[in-house]
Parts: C-alpha cells; sequence; structure tokens
C-alpha cells in the first residue's frame, strides 16, 4: 500500500458576519466551497503557505492572527494499476484577517471561485468537512486546538 501524508494550511477569515469561501474543483469535475489554502510546499512555514495559498485562490492578502487548531484526516483510495492509497491529511487552520488585495477568483489552479457568504448561509452550501471544521474551531476555540468528535 502506497503511504501519502499532505500537509497543508488553511485561512478562517471571517468579516461583518460572512465568511471567505473558495470553490474547489475536484477531479470528477464536481465543485465545492472549502476554506482558502492548500498544501505547503517542501521547506515552506504554515504561515507562510496560508498567505500564499489564501492570494493564489482569492486575490486577499491575509494576515494569520491566531492558530486555531489541526485537523487530521485518514482514508483510503485506488490508484492507478490496482494499487491503493493510504492517505493521510494534516490540515492546520489559522483565524486571519484580511489586510489588503482585491477579491478575484484563481486562474488555472484547484479553485474557481472565491466569495463571501453569510454565517448562517454556510449550512445550506455545497461544501466540504473542512469548512464545518475550521468554524467549529474559529467558534468553540477549543484550547487543546482539536474539536470534540
Amino acid at each position: 500500500m502506497h503511504k501519502e501524508l499532505r500537509v497543508a494550511a488553511y485561512a478562517v477569515c471571517v468579516r461583518d458576519g460572512q465568511v471567505l469561501l473558495a470553490r474547489w474543483v475536484a477531479g470528477d469535475g464536481s465543485k465545492r466551497w472549502t476554506l482558502p489554502g492548500g498544501g505547503m510546499d517542501h521547506g515552506e512555514d504554515p504561515y507562510d503557505t496560508v498567505i500564499r495559498e489564501a492570494d493564489e485562490e482569492t486575490g486577499y492578502v491575509i494576515e494569520p492572527l491566531t492558530l486555531l487548531g489541526m485537523d487530521s484526516l485518514r482514508r483510503r483510495y485506488p490508484r492507478r494499476l490496482g494499487a491503493v492509497a493510504d492517505f493521510h491529511g494534516l490540515r492546520i487552520i489559522y483565524e486571519a484577517g484580511i489586510t489588503g488585495g482585491e477579491l478575484r477568483h484563481e486562474t488555472g489552479g484547484s479553485t474557481d471561485l472565491a466569495a463571501w457568504h453569510p454565517l448562517d448561509a454556510v449550512p445550506d452550501l455545497d461544501r466540504v468537512a473542512l469548512v464545518d471544521i475550521g468554524l467549529g474551531l474559529w467558534r468553540e476555540r477549543p484550547a487543546d486546538g482539536h474539536l470534540a468528535t
């Protein structure tokens, strides 16, 4: 079994009762809202990762304000030639503020739209679980950075 580890950093940006989200385009073409952020480059600090990724996906310059917590995800999926991947995702989640830039959509990346959504409308969005995890950390602010399951 092939083991894969992906470390990523994401931003929870809430302003005036709205949260900033990016619409992720999956490999099968389906689209779901997610937190701005993504995978770390080798040797990159997670703090720098979340700043870079938010800019790429939304056009905004952000400042990470608080480390809200971490989330760990594990799943298995098929790979080419009958192999199976054992995927482990480690997701570092920051609260962040907007310090510059202008809202724009990413081109040629893993997302195709960026938008502000009212917090009370989030439950009706087609979204990935990371949105709920990030907002849960933002609301609850657990001292250990981990949401109770």
